[in-house]
């Protein structure tokens, strides 16, 4: 073998020696732990930011998708392969947990990690009248000036729904929902489009969960009485590649750093941990604190799961389908303050009508035909409705 066979030779073989090197000292990949959730860049980055610290070795990837979307994406199968579901909305879980898609890594099914109550917001700056209570959102002085989002869009607002149907009943629940329609000004897509909205002067009130009013300057936000706590939670999928990657940032989110994470002004949750919830103890509304302490105020996931797609579907049908015409009977019967009071009583009776017993509702098929069956019991009973105003209009 001549000198330049042998130069070509030796310098293969350094040239192998180095890229061995090179391998050898780059660093192992990182385990990537897939999240979905319903949370906003202001909870998850802090959370994020603290896990790196203390688990450098695991990449996480976030999809941020509303809470009915997250669910349905899980149920179809997990198909993209997330560890882990993070969301407000308590029943979507027992939801999941039903239908077997949770994984048990040490904190059972899922994992409460803090507390929450649903309520309503204001721009700080109003002059005019704000709701003290729940009923108090009913006054007309408030008519088309209040915003919420929708159950099939927001997690939030489903509890918002649960919390009023747990508190009330069914038929009494669902009469003050049917008749808050006639309240009004828009059912947003998102929840933080409610905020912003009242932000920007388009609606006097907002319906909203308190950790995203609380977070956002001008805003006042005031708890809906009785407070009921709604826990939120976190828990690894079935479909998930990183069982250890997950259990690691389960146990970093109910860790006392990951806690008081929490209490960050950004994120102002209440932890469930109760020695790191004393530190926010001062700033708690009394309400809250009240409530903390009594197991009857705790809101019942197990039984929303149980009506999970009923009352996301009867708002569609009776609510969000024909919240126009709705809100106009609404406009037209306050207006008729000179007809027999019997009469009017009559047409608030239909207005406020819940025509389906949670048992019906719950004996349904869960499809589009039942769906487009509700929608034509609450038309033909607001047709009704509009023809008993005609007449009297026509007086």
């Amino acid at each position: 073998m001549g000198r330049p066979d042998q130069t070509r030779v030796r310098t293969c073989r350094l040239v192998a020696l180095l890229w061995a090197m090179i391998l050898l000292a780059a660093p192992v990949p990182a385990e990537e732990l897939r999240i979905i959730t319903s949370y906003q860049a202001e909870v998850v980055d802090p959370m994020l930011e603290g896990f790196a610290r203390s688990r450098p070795d695991i990449r996480v990837r976030v999809l941020n998708k509303n809470t009915h979307a997250a669910v349905d994406e899980v149920l179809a199968g997990n198909d993209r392969g997330f560890d882990l579901f993070w969301a407000s909305a308590p029943e979507a879980f027992v939801v999941l947990d039903s239908a077997g898609r949770l994984v048990d890594l040490g904190h059972g099914p899922y994992a409460d990690f803090a507390w929450s109550a649903v309520g309503w917001t204001w721009r700080a700056s109003r002059d005019g009248p704000v709701p003290q209570d729940w009923n108090d959102l009913l006054d007309p002085v408030f008519a088309q000036g209040i915003a919420m989002s929708h159950p099939m869009r927001s997690g939030t607002m489903h509890s918002l729904l649960e919390t009023i149907l747990q508190d009330r009943g069914w038929q009494a629940g669902w009469a003050w929902i049917l008749e808050l329609a006639g309240q009004l000004n828009t059912i947003s897509a998102r929840s933080f489009g409610v905020l912003e909205g009242v932000e920007d002067g388009d609606f006097v009130i907002g319906l909203t969960i308190d950790f995203l009013a609380l977070t956002r300057d001008g805003l006042v936000f005031r708890y809906g009485r009785p407070v009921i706590l709604i826990p939120a939670r976190i828990a690894a999928l079935q479909g998930g590649t990183q069982p250890n990657a997950a259990r690691a940032f389960m146990d970093f989110v109910l860790s006392s750093e990951g806690q008081r994470i929490l209490l960050h002004p950004d994120i102002r949750r209440i932890p469930v941990d109760p020695e790191i919830r004393i530190e926010l103890s001062e700033s708690l509304d009394p309400a809250i604190r009240a409530a903390l302490n009594f197991s009857w105020s705790r809101y019942d996931p197990e039984l929303a799961a149980r009506r999970y797609w009923q009352v996301k579907q009867l708002f569609e049908a009776f609510v969000a389908r024909d919240l126009l015409l709705r809100r106009d009977l609404w406009r037209r019967l306050r207006a008729l303050d000179d007809a027999p009071a019997a009469e009017r009583a009559r047409i608030r009776r239909l207005l406020t009508w819940m025509p389906l017993t949670e048992h019906r509702a719950r004996s349904a098929p869960t499809d589009r035909e039942t769906l487009l069956e509700w929608s034509e019991r609450s038309h033909t009973i607001l047709r009704d409705a509009e023809a008993l105003i005609r007449a009297l209009e026509q007086r």
